[in-house]
């Protein structure tokens, strides 16, 4: 058996995507298997896809020769949290925009998803190139991290499209906002002159700053950046609305750390959570001081107040 320890970097991934970092060019396949068979366990337990694994979780790996040939291929730069044949769910880094933007380079997570997606699937059939194209089913602005999702084809594309409108995306965001918010309620005031509700809870207070989990309950541009100024408590680094500057960190501290929803292929409920960035871990730390650990703990068990 081979053992891992899961720490914060993994703290809040789930099994199937810690799978994917861990044996990058491995088939779909494969990895279900593993699964299935019980090849992986946790704490000594067999678990599912969607099991979050938390820190400190032991996790062992039975070996193999072909399981050693796919722990030797080289660590991908995309962070996959869920995928099947309809979709591709992705941990979007602080800084990376969706699509491309001229002040910030070439690089966006679409183009580069779409590239991924396309070598892999050329490794496993070098015979028929890839013409996939990714869609974006739901869109962060360049500085927020977490869970982004994307169509692999204009029908998954319009299937999702359509789920959104009809149903939506429960959305739950986690934010580290300047000053002393305690509690929890409402944020209700309009964006762009159009109706916008915010539900909150404050997760802890620190001396300076708080984390703080964020249920927004409808859709607006920059809802969650623009309530949180609104109530007097910015978000760090988001200086676009009065967020203290943070040089060492290339975004704002607003992570989309969990998304769910009915898929309209299966009609089964799919809950994606996105660990959070090293950067954001940094700022929950230095919020949190040492109930550092004690506060990742309860971010599996967030639930709207």
């Amino acid at each position: 058996m081979i053992a891992y320890t899961i720490t914060v970097q993994d703290h809040c991934r789930p099994v199937g995507s810690w799978l994917r970092l861990l044996l990058p060019t491995a088939p779909a396949g494969y990895l279900h298997q593993l699964l299935k068979k019980g090849h992986l366990a946790v704490n000594g337990a067999t678990v599912k896809e969607s099991t979050l694994l938390l820190l400190s979780d032991r996790v062992t790996l039975k070996e193999s020769a072909r399981t050693h040939q796919f722990l030797a291929a080289a660590a991908p730069f995309l962070d996959i949290l869920f995928e099947d044949s309809w979709l591709v769910a992705i941990n979007k880094p602080p800084g990376l925009p969706m699509h491309p933007a001229a002040e910030v380079g070439p690089d966006n997570l679409v183009d580069l998803a779409t590239a991924v997606l396309q070598e892999r699937a050329l490794l496993h059939d070098p015979d028929h190139p890839s013409t996939l194209r990714l869609r974006p089913i739901n869109r962060l602005d360049r500085g927020t991290s977490g869970a982004v999702l994307l169509a692999k084809s204009s029908n998954a594309a319009g299937m999702f499209g359509r789920m959104v409108m009809e149903e939506g995306l429960g959305k739950l965001y986690l934010a580290i906002v300047s000053g002393r918010l305690p509690g929890k309620g409402e944020i209700s005031a309009p964006v762009e002159g159009k109706e916008a509700m915010t539900v909150f809870s404050s997760i802890y207070t620190g001396r300076e700053t708080s984390l703080v989990a964020l249920w927004p309950q409808t859709g607006r541009m920059h809802q969650l950046r623009q309530h949180l100024r609104h109530i007097g408590h910015p978000i760090i680094a988001d200086r676009r609305y009065g967020g203290k500057p943070l040089p060492t960190y290339d975004g704002h501290a607003l992570h989309a750390f969990r998304t769910w929803f009915r898929h309209p292929d299966s009609g089964q409920n799919v809950d994606i959570c996105a660990p959070l960035p090293e950067g954001f871990l940094d700022l929950v730390q230095a919020t949190a001081g040492p109930s550092f650990e004690q506060l990742l703990a309860e971010l599996p068990r967030l639930t709207p107040p």
